[in-house]
């Protein structure tokens, strides 16, 4: 007989389903389990200015998120030409990835407790950068925080936005559920 194999569960949603989400529902009084705010997805993303000069920088950077959130990244195009940046439509400027389901816990879970606190001189996040649709919004300076990322073998240092999109109506809600999840924001 065929022994049945259990899925895996990244951490934070074990920590989610049984302690932030109930905590959620009897601080907002939810009528059902499905009214709880979730994360939804994830978007990394680099812009890379220099790109229109080198070519290799921008496949360093793809290479780059592709280590950190374990997913390939998609390079991105400009959508106009913008002559005082020197960039034309549909040059590569830029990579991203987005991530959900299991990538997306496990990323959140290493960037709140292994990334983040090795960021320099590191007070906390910004608590205000909510986008009143219940979506945070960060910007990394470096990706090196990454404890996967080898420092001898990047080609430049460069920064990232973390896009968190959750489910949640309001600003506070969504607040709440980072928290409670982990996030560490100044005070």
């Amino acid at each position: 007989m065929a022994e049945k194999k259990t899925a895996y569960v990244p951490r934070l949603k074990t920590i989610y389903a049984q302690t932030v989400a109930p905590d959620l529902k009897k601080e907002y009084s939810y009528s059902s389990d499905m009214q709880v705010p979730r994360l939804v997805k994830v978007i990394v993303s680099m812009g890379v200015g220099e790109a229109k000069e080198n070519k290799k920088i921008l496949d360093a950077a793809v290479n780059d998120i592709g280590i950190i959130t374990g997913q390939k990244a998609v390079k991105t195009k400009a959508r106009k030409s913008i002559a005082t940046f020197k960039i034309r439509e549909g040059q590569e400027i830029g990579c991203r990835v987005t991530l959900r389901g299991a990538h997306m816990w496990e990323f959140m879970d290493r960037l709140m407790n292994v990334a983040l606190p090795r960021v320099k001189d590191f007070r906390g996040v910004n608590p205000n950068a909510f986008d009143g649709h219940g979506n945070y919004s960060m910007g990394l300076t470096e990706q090196i925080i990454f404890p996967e990322i080898d420092y001898d073998k990047i080609e430049k240092v460069m920064g990232m936005n973390v896009a968190i999109v959750t489910s949640a109506r309001t600003d506070k809600e969504a607040k709440s559920l980072l928290a409670k999840m982990g996030m560490p924001f100044r005070k």
